[in-house]
């Protein structure tokens, strides 16, 4: 049993299993909220753009 206690102890794979996880998920949160921003600043671009063609095509 001791010995299990001791190998358990320097055994580092979880660790690093948790660390990619804690990593691979901040990537995801990033890319999230950068799609956030760039698709809201698009529509609004594509809002805009629609507008001053219209206003173009009434004069």
């Amino acid at each position: 049993m001791m010995n299990f206690i001791k190998n358990f102890r320097k055994d580092e794979n979880g660790a690093v299993t948790v660390d990619w996880v804690v990593l691979t998920a901040a990537v995801v949160g990033l890319a999230i909220a950068a799609y956030g921003a760039i698709e809201t600043q698009t529509d609004l671009l594509s809002k805009d753009a629609a507008l001053n063609i219209s206003n173009e095509i009434g004069k």
